[in-house]
This record gives structure tokens, C-alpha cells and sequence, in this order.
């Protein structure tokens, strides 16, 4: 039989090699994990952590009000028939939007709070993890 060539044979100080090998400790593991956000521990400001639901609850209510102020001059205003229909159509879209806008801010406020409870719990025990593994 032939020898295969240099070039087919694995290096085992190849990068391709160390990444098939099973690691055996957990500080590996840690370092390996491709998730950062479970990893670091810096702290976040309350504002870094509900900037974007508070944008979209800022923006959704200039929306809202500014749906709520056609749909009012539509209907208070003497305008042409022309003018009438599109405020008409226009006021209620952006109403819409805006209160779709405004409920989607809200509803995230909880969802982030629970996501910041989970985060807490889920770094206690990690902590108690790494304690009892390097013993």
C-alpha cells in the first residue's frame, strides 16, 4: 500500500485537532461558551437596560397623539370634501400605530424584569456551580 502524503495528515497542533479534543475542566467550558451575555458580570444602568422599550413607548405616544389631533380636526374643522376623507383615513391610522407602538413599550417593561430575575438566579448558580466544581 502507498503512504498518503504530508499534506493529508493531521498536525495534531493544528487548530482543527484542539477543537476535537474533550475538555475535562469547567473553566474550559466558560471559556468555550459562545453566549457572552450569561458569561460577563459587568453591571448595566437601568437606563442601558429599558432604553429601547422607553424610545418605543416615547414614540408610540407622539403617534397616538398625533392621530388623536387629525382625527380631531377632521371633524371639528370645515374643510373640503376631499380633505375630510383623508384626514378621516389618516387619524385612525395613526392612532392605531401609536397604540401599538405604546402597548408594545409596556408590555416589554415586564418582559425585561423577568429576564433580569431569570439572569440573577441563573448567575447564582453558576457561582455555586464553579464553588463546588473546583473543589
Amino acid at each position: 500500500m502507498e503512504a498518503l502524503p504530508k499534506v493529508l495528515e493531521v498536525d495534531e497542533k493544528s487548530p482543527e485537532s484542539k477543537d476535537l479534543l474533550p475538555s475535562q475542566t469547567a473553566s474550559s467550558l466558560c471559556i468555550s461558551s459562545r453566549s457572552e451575555s450569561v458569561w460577563t458580570t459587568t453591571p448595566r444602568s437601568n437606563w442601558e437596560i429599558y432604553r429601547k422599550p422607553i424610545v418605543i413607548m416615547s414614540v408610540g405616544g407622539a403617534i397616538l397623539l398625533f392621530g388623536v389631533a387629525i382625527t380631531c380636526l377632521a371633524y371639528t374643522l370645515n374643510l373640503g370634501e376631499t380633505s375630510f376623507k383623508v384626514l378621516k383615513m389618516i387619524g385612525p391610522a395613526f392612532l392605531s400605530l401609536g397604540l401599538m407602538m405604546l402597548v408594545c413599550g409596556l408590555v416589554w417593561v415586564p418582559i425585561i424584569k423577568k429576564k433580569q430575575k431569570q439572569r440573577q438566579k441563573s448567575m447564582f448558580f453558576q457561582t455555586l456551580k464553579s464553588f463546588f466544581l473546583n473543589r
